[in-house]
């Protein structure tokens, strides 16, 4: 992983992550297929906060190693290299893309009461977004829970589905919709909801591949759900605003995470193909697994180059940032998958046995294509944004390169 144009103190950082996670973390990796013990995660949390590399994307204020989001990378993928690292740093979904969120929008006493908290590791946190068709999913207009403001406090009622992290989360951010206020308009809204508020049920679990998100993907249930209005995250009805802030990142951050489990897997294939021999020679001097091993190198270079650009304009323009985390996002998952999917193939029988991770790996990753929306749903937004930028560009006078213009005079 290039570090070589990094300011010292995030190369140090980033070092200090890449000893902690191999030393430390690897060693306590469930078996494939199992979830981390809660006890594991809080023994291994309280050496990351000793190691000084817990929470890097967290302010220092709220006891986070205060990265700016461009040097996020770097990091995020040394955490990514084991599948629980993540959660040991206290950087994965969910939660990451809640305090990201939470630290640029809440309150302070919000802030107080629910971002220092969650970025201690002390509760975890959900997201509740999506609903059971013809809910939200791919189109978040398709918003179904309503939240109705009575008397100084709001009722939220609705279904959510698929909401990741929310068993044994302290707390929920629900987006849910709403009427046309004074002064708000009709739209969205996100309210900060404790999980044991006697409005709220965890319901059933939706079983996936995946293993390594704390707290599974069950249904969420509101039903007559009292929040006063310091619950109200934000603006009434800017809820789908807030949203980019949190999405742009948060499908940035999966790339990095899952970035890191490619490196992982392609360095399990390049072990293999040095030590393993195949018709008088090494498999590595084999020109299929030559371009396999190299196929995927690509793969990995223009991934991490992507999520810098990415990274870099999310600092500095967070809307051409987010447009292009949907790029990035099409692209990595697609790109990671492919890394593993050739890994396995290296490491034949192995590759596919639990023997080695990989197939657990592909696991975890397969579902990237999915969540955050799926990529079929991205490449529909990206062509239309390619689309109308053009027309843009040719009603203000750059000439039409679709006409097709016979020439005359010519003997060729």
């Amino acid at each position: 992983m290039s570090s070589h144009a990094l300011p010292p103190e995030v190369e140090d950082l980033r070092a200090r992550t890449r000893h902690f996670i191999r030393e430390t973390v690897m060693p306590h990796e469930p078996v494939p297929g199992e979830r981390m013990p809660q006890a594991t995660r809080d023994k291994l949390q309280a050496a990351a906060k000793g190691a000084r590399v817990f929470a890097p994307h967290v302010p220092k204020e709220y006891g986070g190693q205060g990265l700016p989001i461009e040097y996020w990378s770097p990091v995020f993928q040394e955490a990514g290299y084991s599948p629980i690292g993540p959660s040991v740093l206290n950087c994965m979904a969910p939660d990451e893309g809640n305090m990201h969120m939470l630290n640029l929008i809440a309150t302070d006493a919000q802030k107080a009461a629910y971002l220092a908290p969650l970025a201690s590791g002390e509760v975890r946190s959900c997201f509740g977004m999506t609903e059971p068709h013809p809910g939200a999913g791919s189109d978040p207009a398709a918003l179904q829970t309503r939240a109705v403001a009575r008397d100084g406090h709001w009722v939220i009622d609705g279904h959510k589905r698929f909401i990741s992290g929310a068993v044994g989360a302290g707390f929920c951010i629900v987006m849910a919709r709403t009427e046309a206020t004074e002064g708000a308009p009709e739209g969205a809204t996100m309210f900060l909801v404790d999980m044991d508020n006697p409005g709220v049920r965890v319901g059933e679990s939706v079983h996936t591949m995946d293993r390594y998100i704390d707290g599974g993907h069950p249904h969420v249930y509101f039903a007559g759900c009292e929040v006063d209005d310091d619950a109200v995250l934000g603006e009434v009805g800017q809820g789908f605003r807030y949203a980019q802030v949190r999405l742009g990142p948060a499908r940035l951050t999966h790339c990095m995470r899952w970035l890191g489990l490619a490196r992982r897997s392609l360095d399990i294939a390049l072990d293999r193909a040095e030590r393993r021999e195949l018709f008088g020679a090494r498999m590595r001097d084999l020109g299929i697994a030559q371009n396999l091993i190299a196929e995927s190198v690509i793969d990995i270079e223009t991934s991490d180059a992507i999520i810098t650009k990415t990274a870099q304009l999310l600092e500095t323009d967070p809307k051409a940032g987010s447009a292009m985390s949907s790029i990035a996002k099409v692209h990595c998952s697609d790109a990671i998958f492919r890394v593993i999917d050739r890994s396995i193939q290296i490491c034949g029988g192995d590759g596919v046995s639990d023997g080695l991770p990989l197939a657990q790996f592909l696991n975890e990753v397969r579902p990237f294509r999915i969540y955050d929306g799926p990529n079929e749903t991205h490449k529909w937004a990206i062509a239309r944004r390619a689309s109308s930028a053009r027309r843009k560009a040719v009603e203000a006078g750059e000439p039409d390169q679709g006409t097709v213009v016979v020439r005359h005079g010519s003997d060729h």
